[in-house]
This record gives C-alpha cells, structure tokens and sequence, in this order.
C-alpha cells in the first residue's frame, strides 16, 4: 500500500533570509507532487504565486517602515486536494539608510492653498488604487533594463530634508538627465497613468502583471497613452524637470502590491533568479 507524499518544507526557500526595510524579498517555490501552491498571506496583503519560465515564486515587499524584526507570512497550499498553510520566517534588517538635504520652493514642500490641497489628495488616491490593482497576467518574460542610462544621483531610501524639513524619503532611484532625453520602458507592460502631478510632474506608471509597477517621474514629453501596451526599450518620453525638483533628472520608483519598493533591488534579483542577468 503506497503511502501519500507530504509536503516538504525544504523545497521553500527565500533567495536571501534577510532582506533591509525597503527591500523585496523572494520566496522560491520547487514543484512537489501532489501539492499545489496557492497564495502567500502577510498581515491583510494577498500575494499571488508568480511563474518565471518554469520556476515559482512570490514577490513580498518590505515597507520602508518596517522596523527590524521577524515577520512571518503564511503560505496556502492544496496538499492532495486539502488546503493547508506553512508559516515562514522572513528576517528585516534596517537599511541604514542616510539623510540628504534639499532646498526647492517652499510652495512645493508644504502648499498651503485648500485648491492645491484637493489635487494632491485626489492624485495620491488615484495612484494608490492604480498599484492595488492586481492584473492576473504577468508581462515580464524578459529581463528589466535601465530607464536610461545615466549617472545615479541619488539612490533609493535616503531620508529627505526639505527646505530644513523632514518629509521622508526618497522612494526611488533618481538619474542625472538634461532635459528632453529618451526614457524607455524597464519592461514590458501596460500604461495606466499617463499625467502631469503636482510632487512628480509629468508621470508616466506602468502595470507589469502580477501586482509589479514601475513608474517614471518628472518627463517633459509623453510618447504613449493610457491603455497602451509597451515593450521593454520602448520611448515612454522625455525626461524633464516638471514637479518638485532641484533641478532635471529621471525618477525612476517601482511598487509591488501598492507597497514602494527599492526599484533596482526588485529588478536585480528578479534579472538574476530568472533570466541570469544583474543591471548594474
């Protein structure tokens, strides 16, 4: 009498088992016969299993916020047709992350007109219900390029100072760029947000499948449209210096699950678990 396989723990691992606040981490699935992953729970977020040519995984962004310490996701699995859970470990490091000084006009740091106000408010919801949205189809069949290719002139997950005032963060990787040179796209995807903002000025966020969204911040030139579909390279626009700036560069930021990650941490270790590359 043949006796039922049971799950393997073992066959679940993390490509790194600590990872900074800020930061993706990615679990890697190994098929097991007779189980069926599902879907990773982490506090009241819903992951979905992602499918890399022929490896399984799941995404799990680590806010900013996240102070170090352990967290413990769940993951859900059909086990010869019942439903179970593994609970795992994920480790949190702090990023040590430094501060950086910025000065702009004092009407980009804190507006005080109740018009302005209104438009900042509305745009942030727009944007928030755009990166909840989960499309079931994964785009990313390739590795993730650069925006450009530029010098790196401030990197992700400084503390930023405006004007003598802390507000945050910086929520993505920024690229010396002059005015009017050609942004492309990381990867292939869709266009879901093509508009001119108050904090990022021309805006340009595409969807990646699977709850993966990159975003291009500060163009002077839009060359696509909303519901458009693009490929990896393709001219999204141009860069510019719309916005609360210092001065023209690109602002390239990536989210996952509504949550803002390290854009070049994401893409790296997805280039280099599943398509064997690394961007430098």
């Amino acid at each position: 009498m043949s006796t039922l396989q049971a799950f393997d723990s073992s066959k679940v691992s993390f490509y790194e088992k600590s990872v900074a606040n800020g930061e993706s981490a990615l679990l890697l699935l190994q098929e097991q016969k007779g189980v069926e992953y599902l879907t990773l729970h982490l506090g009241k977020k819903t992951f979905p299993i992602e499918c890399f040519s022929t490896e399984h995984s799941v995404l799990i962004p680590v806010s900013y916020y996240t102070k170090e310490s352990a967290l413990h996701p769940k993951l859900f699995y059909k086990e010869h047709g019942v439903e179970k859970f593994e609970v795992l470990t994920l480790l949190v490091h702090d990023g040590a992350y430094e501060k950086e000084e910025i000065h702009v006009s004092s009407k980009k740091v804190n507006p005080q007109e109740k018009k302005v106000q209104k438009r900042i408010a509305a745009e942030y919801k727009e944007a928030m219900q755009l990166y909840a949205t989960l499309t079931p189809h994964n785009y990313i069949t390739k590795p993730f390029i650069l925006p450009i290719e530029s010098k790196i002139t401030s990197a992700f997950g400084k503390a930023r100072v405006y004007n003598n005032t802390l507000k945050g963060y910086h929520s993505g990787t920024d690229f010396r760029a002059k005015v009017g040179s050609k942004v492309l796209a990381a990867n292939d995807g869709v266009v879901v947000l093509v508009k001119e903002r108050f904090y990022s000025g021309g805006t340009v966020l595409l969807d990646h499948g699977k709850g993966v969204y990159t975003c291009y911040f500060h163009l002077s030139a839009f060359h696509v449209k909303e519901g458009e579909k693009v490929q990896r390279g393709q001219v999204i626009g141009l860069s510019g210096e719309s916005g609360r700036i210092t001065g023209p560069h690109l602002h390239f930021s990536a989210r996952i699950n509504a949550v803002q990650v390290n854009p070049l941490q994401l893409i790296n270790i997805i280039n280099k678990n599943f398509f064997k590359e690394s961007v430098q």
